[in-house]
């Protein structure tokens, strides 16, 4: 048995992110102390693996509690998935870092845009999605997200951008005030609008997302500022109620 800290220093996950998979039902802890302590088995862990690897894939924590819940859930199947994406994502490191080598080589002048292409990436991913995406959350974000082009994508982007710099431009005050308040608001509607109905069970998701480190939580910095990320979180927390 490991304690929730063990794991956390074992997997990169925060303890917090792991209190909150126990309060949704993701992954509950194979027993607690008297304390009250959580305890995690080896089957607990290889659970959170994939847990893991379907936020790899970007799926909402909504959707990978019922994809791993399932009976029908083919652990070697989505464990190949995975395997295929990283040597797409690899294939794509590995052409921006031959592109640099030869800018670096025989000077810029040389415009050469093809190792920007993430058209194989993303289709992959849109397939792995499929092969799982049946939940109401996945099926509502495929039907708004179609027929979209890349420009209106970029767009929708920037749109978010902006609602998190202005989380930036507000991050000196409290949380809970009525501005932060209704920025919150703003987050919510802007997610639910465009991509899927964004209840706020899966906003705090989403919240302690921002604030899990990595990718996501570094482009909220850099859209917002240092802070921004936990103030948005923040402020999610005082909106649903936490």
């Amino acid at each position: 048995m490991m304690t929730v800290n063990e794991v956390s220093k074992l997997t990169g996950v925060s303890i917090r992110t792991l209190q909150y998979y126990d309060q949704i039902k993701l992954l509950k802890p194979t027993q607690y102390t008297e304390s009250g302590y959580r305890l995690y088995d080896d089957a607990a862990l290889e659970k959170l693996q994939q847990i893991l690897l379907f936020r790899e894939l970007e799926f909402p924590l909504k959707d990978i509690k019922e994809i791993v819940s399932r009976s029908d859930f083919d652990e070697k199947k989505a464990l190949e998935q995975q395997i295929e994406l990283l040597e797409l994502k690899k294939e794509h490191i590995e052409n921006l870092l031959n592109m640099c080598k030869y800018l670096k080589k025989r000077g810029v002048k040389k415009l050469n845009f093809s190792a920007f292409d993430t058209s194989k990436l993303d289709e992959y991913a849109q397939k792995a999605k499929e092969q799982w995406g049946d939940t109401a959350a996945y099926k509502e974000f495929e039907n708004k997200s179609k027929g979209r082009t890349k420009e209106q994508e970029s767009g929708l982007m920037a749109d978010l951008s902006k609602v998190f710099e202005e989380f930036g431009a507000m991050k000196g005050e409290e949380p809970g005030s009525d501005r932060a308040q209704a920025q919150v608001k703003k987050l919510q509607d802007f997610i639910t609008k465009n991509f899927y109905t964004c209840t706020d069970e899966i906003l705090y998701g989403l919240g302690t997302g921002y604030v899990a480190g990595g990718e996501m939580t570094d482009n909220i910095e850099k859209m917002g500022g240092a802070g921004t990320a936990q103030f948005v979180f923040d402020a999610i927390k005082v909106h649903c109620g936490k």
